[in-house]
C-alpha cells in the first residue's frame, strides 16, 4: 500500500511538472515573424561560411532547422507568399491568389493590397491606399489579438506594403511599409490609424534613411565570393546610368535616374533600413513588454528587388545575404536587450524563392528557356477565330491564366466546359508548355500529389481563371536578365525554415514541411486558435 502511494505521489508531481512545462499561459512575451523575400534554401548553405555568429548561424545553433520546407501551392508570388505563411493555408481559401489579379467581376486587374476605401498616413501619393481587406481569411495574428481581448499588438513591417500589410493581418495595429520615390518615410493608412504615431515620425525625420544613400561595394574582398558567378556578366540588368552591372555603385550619383529613394529597395541597404525600423519599433510600440504577447511581423524585401534585377548567381546577392545576416544580428541583440533572453520566439522562412536565370542555365547546357508570349496569344486567338466564329472569347491572360468572356461563350450556345476543353487540347501542342488544365478539371478532379496538386492549392474558385498554363521547367516569361518566380518546382518551392527562441528545442530534419505549417505551430506554441481557413499542422517536433 505505502508502495502503492508512494507511486501515485511521484506520478502525480511528474504530471504537475509536465503539465506545468505544457501550460498555455507560458507564452512568449513577442513572437516575430521574419519573411525574407525570394531567400532559396541553399543561400543558407552556400553562402554558410561567410555569415557572422549572431544571424542565420543563432538561428540555427539556438534553435530548429527544418531543411525541407516546401510551398504547396501555385504560384509563388509574394502576396500569396506572405499570406500563406501567416494563415496556414493557401490561395484556394485565403484567395490571394497573385500580386495582381484579373477581377472577373468588374472586369480590370486588382492589386492585392489595393483598397480605394482609404487613404495614404504620411504620404499624400494615391498609390499607397492600402489594405488587408481582399485576404479573405485570419493570420495567426488575428487569433492572436482576439485571444488576448485585443491587448496583444499587432505590427507589421516592410519596404513592400504587402509585405507588411498581409502577414499582419485584419486587426493589426498597424502596418508600416517604405515610400521611395522623393520621400524616402515609412508610411501607413487610414484602414489602421488618421496620423502616425510619434516614434514613427521621430523616425522619419532622424535622416537614418539618407544616411545610407551612400556607395555600395562588397562588404569583403570581391575575390573572396567565390560562391557566386563573376561579377561582369551578361545576365544582369543594373542601374541606369551605370553602364554595367558590377561593383561599387554609388547610389547618391544613381539615385536620380532611378526612382530617388527607390534605388534604396534595389539594395541591401533597404533591408537596413527595415531592421533600423524593427528596432524603433519594439522600443514606440513597448512590444513584449507585458504578458499579452503581441506579433511582430517582418518582411525584408531588398532581396527580391536585387534578385530580379542581378539573378540568384550573382556577386549583388551574396553581398546582400551577407549584410543581411548582420542586420538579423542586430534585430536579434535588440530583442535580447529590450524583451529579454528566453522571452521571445521567432521563425525565419521566405515567401518564394527563384529560379537561375535562364540564359546563365543554357551556357552550362541545362534545358531552359524563355516563353513567346505574343505568338502564344496570337496563335490561341486564330485558332479560337477558327473554331468559334469569335475573336472576342478571351478577356484576360495573366499569371499563366486564361480568363474566358463567359458572356460571350453563352451568347454562341456553348458550353464553358467545352470551350475550355478545346483550348486545352490547342495550347499543349505549343512549344514550352508542360501542362495545361481547365477550370472544370481543378473543380471536379482531386489531387492529392504531383504539380496537380500544387495548382489545385493555388486554384480559387471565385477569383482563378478558365485555364491555367504550367510551362516547362526553367522557362519564363520575362527579360533575359535577372531572375523570377512562381511555379511550383523546387528551385521556386523550396525555402528556409528557422525557428528559435522560447518553446523551441534545438534540432533538425529532413523530414519535409511545408509553408503551411508555421501558422499552426506558432498558434499551438501560443495556446490560441489555429487561423480560420488553416490547413497546415503544428510541428510538434521543434518545441520543447
Amino acid at each position: 500500500m505505502k508502495n502503492t502511494l508512494f507511486t501515485l505521489i511521484i506520478f502525480s508531481i511528474c504530471f504537475s511538472f509536465k503539465a506545468q512545462n505544457v501550460n498555455p499561459n507560458n507564452r512568449p512575451k513577442l513572437v516575430v515573424g521574419i519573411v525574407v523575400d525570394q531567400m532559396r534554401y541553399d543561400y543558407l548553405t552556400r553562402f554558410y561560411d561567410r555569415y557572422s555568429e549572431g544571424g542565420f548561424k543563432r538561428m540555427m545553433r539556438e534553435g530548429f532547422n527544418c531543411k525541407n520546407n516546401h510551398f504547396n501551392y501555385i504560384p509563388t508570388y509574394t502576396g500569396p507568399g506572405h499570406a500563406s505563411v501567416y494563415t496556414g493555408t493557401t490561395p484556394k481559401y485565403h484567395g490571394i491568389i497573385a500580386n495582381n489579379w484579373y477581377d472577373k467581376d468588374i472586369k480590370e486587374m486588382v492589386y492585392c493590397a489595393g483598397d480605394n476605401t482609404v487613404l495614404a498616413v504620411g504620404s499624400n501619393s494615391e498609390e499607397e491606399r492600402m489594405s488587408p481587406r481582399r485576404m479573405v481569411s485570419t493570420t495567426f495574428a488575428d487569433e492572436n489579438r482576439l485571444f488576448t481581448q485585443m491587448r496583444g499588438k499587432t505590427i507589421g513591417i516592410s519596404i513592400k506594403d504587402r509585405g507588411a500589410i498581409l502577414p499582419a493581418g485584419h486587426t493589426a495595429n498597424a502596418s508600416y511599409w517604405f515610400r521611395g520615390k522623393n520621400e524616402g518615410n515609412f508610411i501607413t493608412s487610414t484602414y489602421y490609424v488618421t496620423s502616425l504615431p510619434k516614434w514613427v515620425e521621430d523616425f522619419n525625420k532622424s535622416k537614418v534613411v539618407e544616411s545610407y544613400m551612400k556607395e555600395w561595394n562588397t562588404l569583403f574582398d570581391m575575390s573572396t565570393y567565390i560562391e557566386s558567378g563573376d561579377d561582369l556578366n551578361n545576365f544582369e540588368n543594373g542601374f541606369k546610368g551605370k553602364e554595367t552591372a558590377t561593383f561599387p555603385y554609388n547610389l547618391k550619383t544613381l539615385a536620380k535616374n532611378n526612382g530617388e529613394f527607390d534605388i534604396l529597395k534595389v539594395s541591401p541597404y533597404g533591408n537596413s533600413i527595415v531592421a533600423d525600423f524593427a528596432i524603433a519599433a519594439i522600443t514606440g510600440e513597448q512590444l513584449g513588454a507585458d504578458n499579452d504577447t503581441d506579433v511582430l511581423a517582418i518582411s525584408f524585401s531588398s532581396t527580391d528587388y536585387i534578385g530580379h534585377n542581378f539573378g540568384v548567381n550573382s556577386k549583388e546577392i551574396q553581398d546582400t545575404y551577407i549584410r543581411l545576416d548582420l542586420d538579423l544580428a542586430r534585430v536579434f541583440n535588440a530583442l535580447d536587450k529590450k524583451v529579454g533572453v528566453g522571452n521571445y520566439t521567432v521563425f525565419l522562412t521566405a515567401d518564394h524563392a527563384a529560379v537561375d536565370v535562364p540564359a546563365y542555365l543554357q551556357t552550362v547546357k541545362i534545358p531552359a528557356g524563355y516563353l513567346n508570349n505574343a505568338e502564344t496569344k496570337q496563335k490561341l486567338e486564330a485558332f479560337l477565330l477558327a473554331t468559334f466564329n469569335a475573336s472576342d472569347v478571351i478577356e484576360n491572360i495573366s499569371n499563366d491564366q486564361i480568363f474566358l468572356n463567359e458572356d460571350k461563350i453563352k451568347a454562341l450556345g456553348l458550353q464553358i466546359s467545352s470551350v475550355e476543353q478545346s483550348i486545352v487540347n490547342e495550347i499543349i501542342s505549343y512549344k514550352n508548355i508542360d501542362k495545361v488544365y481547365a477550370a472544370q478539371t481543378m473543380n471536379t478532379t482531386s489531387y492529392t500529389t504531383g504539380i496537380e496538386a500544387l495548382l489545385q492549392n493555388g486554384f480559387n474558385q471565385k477569383r482563378s481563371g478558365n485555364i491555367i498554363m504550367v510551362p516547362e521547367p526553367a522557362y519564363i516569361s520575362y527579360p533575359k536578365k535577372g531572375s523570377t518566380h512562381g511555379s511550383g518546382l523546387n528551385y521556386d518551392t523550396h525555402v528556409p525554415l528557422l525557428f528559435f527562441g522560447k518553446g523551441i528545442k534545438h534540432g533538425e530534419t529532413w523530414q519535409k514541411t511545408e509553408i503551411t505549417d508555421i501558422a499552426p505551430t506558432i498558434s499551438a506554441l501560443l495556446g490560441i486558435s489555429f487561423p480560420n481557413s488553416a490547413i497546415g499542422k503544428p510541428l510538434e517536433f521543434i518545441t520543447e
